[in-house]
């Protein structure tokens, strides 16, 4: 695989490279900000200009989102990326771990799915006050 810093440029304004990316601008600079994308190189008059480099990445970052992936994930799989070349096996770690986090989630939505469809399956419809699905949504309700 080609590395995810491989450049050429093609003076992109920011405007079109949401475009092409589907992110949107003030996540753009958000994600330059805290230098997760590269600063861009700028024109005379200050207006930013992207290139290959940065709509690559930029699809990467937004891709990695999709599937859920920190900011600090997609920064530490970047660096592996990029010009350390980092072994299959550190990538493989922290998709690993992501996997765990995913499985543990999908655990916890099987519950709270078997839990509200339990609750609304007891809701006769009748009046407020004897409604457990509003009963289970009250924190203040006896356990």
């Amino acid at each position: 695989m080609r590395p995810i810093t491989a450049s050429r440029p093609e003076g992109l304004t920011i405007g079109k490279l949401s475009q092409l990316t589907g992110v949107n601008i003030e996540t753009i600079r958000y994600y330059e900000k805290i230098k997760l994308l590269p600063a861009p190189s700028r024109t005379e008059s200050q207006r930013r200009i992207y290139g290959a480099t940065e709509t690559r990445i930029l699809a990467f970052i937004r891709r990695s989102r999709e599937l859920g992936f920190s900011l600090d994930e997609i920064r530490a799989l970047l660096r592996l990326g990029g010009p350390e070349k980092a072994s299959c096996q550190e990538v493989r770690e922290i998709a690993a771990h992501h996997l765990d986090d995913i499985r543990a989630k999908i655990s916890d939505l099987r519950k709270l799915e078997r839990l509200l469809a339990k609750t609304v399956a007891q809701c006769t419809g009748t009046m407020a006050p004897e409604c457990p699905v509003l009963d289970i949504l009250d924190i203040r309700r006896p356990q």
